[in-house]
């Protein structure tokens, strides 16, 4: 990763290197030093800069929806050998993700209730026993020894979004492969192997079928359950399709638990990387709010999102045509040193950490950003108190996804 800047600026040649999936960061300063908003060979426009990243994502004038795109366009038609994948016909049309107004606007108001700050806020005490009693089974098994995603990365915030949904106990552990599989669905078209959208389209089935049982179940034997109120508003008539309901089951089961997953594994081994803010964390509960924002800045979960162009857009001194993708990398705009001073120093303390772009922007934040937060102030503060000698064992091995970035 040492080549001079113009040999490098070329994301999907880098994109695919060991290098850059252990460590992306040098790259985007790079991009961002060069070329902030930088054209790939594909027609894709990535930008780098926290200015222009926080724009795009605020913007109401630019579409989630790649269907709006001549390039998602044109691929599809390039590589018929994938065949149609799991959000390429209807069902996908009703993913959340990928809607603009109205239609997201009216989907969204129907779950939001359940994820404000004053709900989310009630969850404390269910996931603070939850962590508890992950970590009271690492001390049980007495080897000294812990894998932190396996267990408590994984398992927390799966438990609570399987709790909200009614997701039965038994079937917990059932997604964690469909997930991981499933993770590689918003990565950009070119970087998914065949093989990869195989296991997409597998995964997706076996999403489906599982909550069109679930559905099934939970119209003859209704609970107090964010799918039974899904379920209501749908048996209401106007308000949610079939394929809404599945979609926004699926989505909410999905994203309800990859990002925290993420927060909690990368914020971790930032820790145990800069030891001095480990100790800080250990000694200060004072900490734990500001920290969690530090850590989604410093090692942001999701690495970028993506907009459509409708018409002509401006940015910077670039004027980007119609139905174009854009994509805010919102790793490198939360490196910004315009905004965040030495970006590269881990800074529990850091005033504006809470200006990071982590959550994204706009009617597409974060829906579940409430509750990730909470989920990581609660687990990462109790790892390192539990566990005061906590120590890195061997090299952490990166999950092979690029819009998640993950352990």
């Amino acid at each position: 990763m040492a080549q001079p800047a113009e040999q490098t600026l070329d994301f999907l040649s880098v994109a695919l290197t060991p290098e850059f999936r252990d460590d992306p960061y040098p790259f985007f300063h790079r991009l961002r030093e060069h070329e902030p908003v930088h054209h790939t060979p594909l027609g894709v426009y990535m930008l780098s800069r926290y200015a222009d990243a926080s724009a795009i994502v605020r913007d109401p004038a630019l579409s989630n929806n790649e269907r709006n795109s001549d390039l998602y366009q044109a691929y599809l038609e390039s590589n018929p050998e994938h065949g149609p994948g799991p959000f390429d016909d209807e069902f996908g049309q009703a993913v959340m993700l990928f809607l603009d107004p109205p239609d997201h606007t009216r989907l969204r108001g129907l779950v939001n209730k359940a994820f404000t700050p004053k709900v989310v806020g009630q969850l404390r005490p269910r996931i603070e026993r939850i962590v508890d009693d992950l970590l009271d089974a690492v001390a049980t098994r007495g080897d000294g020894r812990m894998d932190v995603v396996t267990d408590l990365a994984y398992p927390l915030p799966v438990v609570i979004i399987c709790e909200l949904l009614g997701v039965p106990p038994e079937d917990h552990a059932t997604f964690q492969g469909w997930s991981s599989d499933l993770a590689h669905s918003i990565d950009p078209d070119p970087l998914i192997s065949p093989d990869q959208h195989e296991r997409i389209n597998v995964a997706a089935g076996a999403f489906l079928e599982y909550f069109q049982d679930l559905i099934e179940r939970r119209r003859r034997d209704p609970g107090d359950d964010l799918l039974t109120g899904l379920i209501a508003a749908e048996e209401g008539g106007d308000h949610l399709s079939q394929n809404e309901l599945l979609a926004t089951g699926l989505f909410l089961l999905i994203a309800g638990h990859e990002t925290t997953v993420n927060l909690i594994g990368n914020g971790t081994l930032a820790l145990l990387r800069n030891r001095d803010q480990l100790d800080r964390l250990r000694d200060d509960p004072g900490l734990d709010h500001n920290a969690i924002e530090e850590l989604l800045r410093y090692d942001s979960p999701v690495t970028f999102t993506q907009r459509i162009t409708l018409a002509e857009y401006a940015v910077a001194d670039t004027t980007i045509p119609a139905r174009q993708q854009v994509i805010p990398i919102l790793a490198a705009a939360n490196r910004d040193p315009d905004v965040f001073t030495e970006p590269d120093r881990l800074d529990l303390s850091r005033e504006n950490a809470g200006r990071h772009l982590a959550f994204g922007g706009g009617h597409h934040f974060c829906l579940g950003a409430a509750l990730a937060r909470l989920e990581g102030q609660v687990a990462i503060p109790a790892l390192v108190r539990r566990f005061p000698t906590l120590e890195l064992d061997g090299n952490p091995e990166r999950r092979d996804t690029f819009t998640l970035r993950g352990l």
